[in-house]
C-alpha cells in the first residue's frame, strides 16, 4: 500500500494517496543529464510546445505531474508532447538505449495514480497526437490520432450520423488512447458493449522505438494472435498507443428518452433493471444509479455551476419529496424516437403499478435530459469540489451483491469514525454507478482528511469483499499505481506470471510506466 500526503525519505519527489511506502526506484533506471533532456528535447521536435523541463517544483509541470484526483504527484522534471509518431519512435528509442523510464500519458484524468510519474520518468504527453485522421460511414469507423479527445472524436462522428462507441464524464478532457489503455467503459457500455469489441487496428510505439500496426481498419480479421487487446487494458505498460481505428455506432435520429425514478430498495432496483431490459429492449443505452448522498452533493455542486466554486444554492431536485434511498436514470435510444419514448411511458407505468419505483419522471425535452445527466455525471465532481481526502474504488460486482458492500462499507466507516465534531464532520460513504454492468463507483469522503482508522478499515478490505463476490477490483480506471499490490486477488499466480513474461516481451528492459499495474516483487 502507498504512502498518504507524506514525503519518503530519499526521494525529494513522491507525495502518494495510500497506505505505505511504494516499491522503491528501480536503480537500473538512469537520471536524467542535462544531455539527455536537449537529445529528448530534439527528438520531440524542438519547437515551442514540444516539451517542458525545469524542477520539478515548477508550476508548468505540477500539472502534469498530478492525477485528477491530487492523489498521486511524481517528480519528473522533463514532459514532451511529440506531434508525430516519428517523434514518439526517436523519443522511446533514445530512452530504451539509455534505460530512462518513461510513464505515457493521455488526458490524464485516472484516478488510480497510473498516468502520473511516482519518481522521475519522463512524461511522454499525446496531447499533440489529437487529430481525428478519418470517418468512414460505409464501413463505418473512425480514426484517431492517440491524444485527440473523445469529444472531438464523437463531434466528428456526429457530422456522418455516427457516435462514438463508449461515452464518459471527462468526454472533454480523456484522450482516445488513455481510454484505451484502461479499457474504458462509461456510461452506455450496456447498449454498445465492452470498448475492447469495438477496437479494430491500433499503431502503437514499442520501448525500443519500433512501430507496430495491429489489426486492420475491418470488422473481421482473424488472422493469428490478436496482438491489439493486449494493448487494450495494458495501461501504457507494453507500448504507447499512437493511432487508433474504432468501430463506429449509430447516432440516434432524435433525442433519447430519459427518465429518473426514486427506488426504495437495492431488490427493487435490481427488479427495475430487468424491466428496463424486458420493456426497452436493444434500445436501452444506460441504466445509472445515485444514492441519496451522491444525489445531494450533485444538487449541491450542479447547482454552482460545476467546478466546486460558484454561489452555494441548490439544482431542481427531480423528484423533490422522495425519501427512497436510491435513484436510477433510464436512458433510451434507437432508431425510432417517438417509440422509444412510448416505451418509456410504459416502463415507467409498469415500474410504478409494480412497486419497483415509488415515484418517477420522464424528461421532456433535450435540455431536462441534459439536467438529468448533470446531476448523474456531477457525483464525482461534487467529491472532488468537498474538500478533505476521498477514498474512491471503481470495481465491478455482480449486481445483487454490489449494495452488500456499501452497506458494510457504511458499518465499517461508522465504527471508524469516531464522534464526529464541528471541527471534524463524520466521512460519509457515497455510491454511484453503472448498475446495468455491475459498476461500482465506492467512495469515502472524509472532510477532516485521511485517517490510520479509516484506513484499516477500508483497505485490503474493500478489495478483499469485491474478491469475495466474484468481482473485479478495477472495472474501468485500470490498476495503475494504487491497486497494484492486491492485483493477486483478481488474478492467480499463473495468469500474473504470464503478465509479467508478455511485459518482458515487449518491453525487456521494463522502462515502460514502470511501478504500476504489477504487484512489487
Amino acid at each position: 500500500m502507498w504512502a498518504r500526503a507524506r514525503r519518503l525519505a530519499g526521494t525529494a519527489a513522491v507525495r502518494h494517496y495510500a497506505a505505505a511506502a511504494p516499491p522503491p526506484r528501480n536503480p537500473a533506471f538512469a537520471r536524467l543529464t542535462a544531455a539527455d533532456v536537449a537529445a529528448l528535447q530534439a527528438a520531440a521536435g524542438g519547437e515551442p510546445g514540444s516539451s517542458t523541463s525545469g524542477d520539478h517544483s515548477d508550476p508548468a509541470l505540477t500539472a502534469l505531474n498530478t492525477d485528477w484526483t491530487g492523489a498521486f504527484v511524481g517528480a519528473s522534471t522533463l514532459a514532451l508532447r511529440p506531434a508525430s509518431v516519428g517523434a514518439v519512435s526517436a523519443i522511446l528509442a533514445y530512452c530504451n538505449a539509455r534505460r530512462l523510464a518513461v510513464v505515457p500519458q493521455g488526458g490524464n484524468t485516472g484516478l488510480v495514480g497510473g498516468g502520473v510519474p511516482v519518481y522521475d520518468e519522463v512524461i511522454l504527453s499525446t496531447s499533440r497526437l489529437a487529430r481525428v485522421l478519418g470517418v468512414d460511414p460505409d464501413a463505418g469507423t473512425l480514426t484517431a490520432e492517440a491524444g485527440c479527445t473523445l469529444a472531438a472524436l464523437d463531434a466528428a462522428a456526429a457530422e456522418h450520423g455516427l457516435g462514438a462507441p463508449l461515452d464518459i464524464g471527462a468526454r472533454g478532457s480523456c484522450a482516445v488512447g488513455g481510454n484505451l489503455a484502461t479499457a474504458a467503459g462509461g456510461a452506455r457500455f450496456i447498449r454498445h458493449g465492452p470498448l475492447r469489441a469495438s477496437v479494430l487496428q491500433l499503431q502503437a510505439v514499442l520501448a525500443d522505438g519500433r512501430v507496430v500496426e495491429l489489426g486492420k481498419g475491418v470488422r473481421k480479421d482473424n488472422t493469428g494472435f490478436d496482438l491489439k487487446q493486449l494493448l487494450v487494458g495494458s495501461e501504457g505498460c507494453l507500448g504507447v498507443i499512437t493511432r487508433a481505428t474504432l468501430a463506429a455506432v449509430p447516432r440516434p435520429p432524435g433525442p433519447p428518452a430519459t427518465s429518473f425514478l426514486a427506488v426504495p430498495s437495492w431488490a427493487a432496483a435490481c427488479a427495475l433493471l430487468g424491466r428496463a431490459r424486458r420493456a426497452l429492449g436493444e434500445s436501452l443505452a444506460a441504466f445509472e444509479f445515485l444514492d441519496t448522498p451522491a444525489l445531494e452533493m450533485a444538487l449541491v455542486e450542479v447547482g454552482r455551476g460545476g467546478g466546486g466554486g460558484g454561489a452555494s444554492r441548490l439544482a431542481p431536485h427531480p423528484l423533490p419529496s422522495s425519501p427512497d434511498p436510491l435513484f436510477i436514470l433510464v436512458e433510451a435510444s434507437g432508431a425510432e424516437p417517438r417509440h422509444d419514448a412510448e416505451k418509456m411511458e410504459t416502463f415507467l407505468e409498469g415500474a410504478l403499478g409494480a412497486g419497483e419505483a415509488s415515484d418517477g419522471v420522464a424528461a421532456s425535452s433535450s435540455a431536462q435530459a441534459a439536467a438529468l445527466w448533470a446531476l448523474r455525471e456531477g457525483a464525482p465532481l461534487a467529491l472532488k469540489a468537498a474538500g478533505g481526502a476521498v477514498y474512491k474504488y471503481d470495481v465491478s460486482i455482480p449486481v445483487r451483491g454490489m449494495w452488500g458492500v456499501v452497506e458494510d462499507a457504511r458499518a465499517r466507516v461508522a465504527q471508524a469514525a469516531g464522534p464526529a465534531t464541528a471541527a471534524h464532520p463524520p466521512p460519509r460513504v457515497i455510491a454511484y454507478g453503472h448498475l446495468g454492468d455491475g459498476n461500482l463507483h465506492l467512495n469515502v469522503s472524509a472532510p477532516g482528511g485521511r485517517t490510520a482508522a479509516l484506513d484499516a478499515a477500508l483497505e485490503p478490505w474493500v478489495y478483499e469483499a469485491v474478491s469475495a463476490a466474484g468481482g473485479s477490483l478495477s472495472a474501468e480506471h485500470g490498476v495503475g499505481l494504487l491497486k497494484a499490490p492486491y492485483l493477486g486477488l483478481a488474478q492467480p499466480p499463473v495468469a500474473i506470471a504470464l503478465m509479467r513474461a508478455v511485459k518482458a516481451a515487449f518491453d525487456p528492459h521494463g522502462i515502460l510506466n514502470p511501478y504500476k499495474l504489477f504487484p512489487p516483487e
